[in-house]
C-alpha cells in the first residue's frame, strides 16, 4: 500500500501525463502550420531561416522568464523541436519542387 508520498507522486505523474497530452496536441497544431509554411517557401535557405530561428528563441526565452521557468530548458526544447521541424519542411519543400 503506497504511503502519502507515493500517493502524491502518483498524482503528480497523472498531472504530468495530462500536460504531455496537451503538449502533443500543440505540437500537432504547430506541425500542421509548418507543413503549410513549407509549401510557401521559395528555397532551402528560406526554410532554414537562421534569423527567424533566433527570433523565436529570444521570444520563448523571454516568455519563460516572464513565467518564472528555466529559460535554458525552454531554449533547449525549442532548438530540438525547431531542428526537427526544419527537417520536415526541407522534405516537404523538396517534394513540392
Amino acid at each position: 500500500m503506497p504511503g502519502p508520498t507515493g500517493n502524491r507522486l502518483a498524482a503528480v505523474r497523472i498531472a504530468v501525463d495530462e500536460v504531455d497530452e496537451q503538449i502533443v496536441t500543440l505540437i500537432a497544431r504547430r506541425e500542421r502550420l509548418i507543413r503549410i509554411a513549407g509549401t510557401l517557401k521559395g528555397d532551402d535557405a528560406e526554410v532554414r531561416a537562421p534569423g527567424r530561428v533566433e527570433r523565436i528563441i529570444e521570444h520563448v526565452r523571454s516568455a519563460a522568464e516572464k513565467k518564472d521557468i528555466d529559460p535554458d530548458i525552454v531554449e533547449s526544447t525549442y532548438r530540438a523541436m525547431i531542428s526537427a521541424f526544419i527537417e520536415l519542411e526541407l522534405r516537404i519543400h523538396k517534394e513540392n519542387s
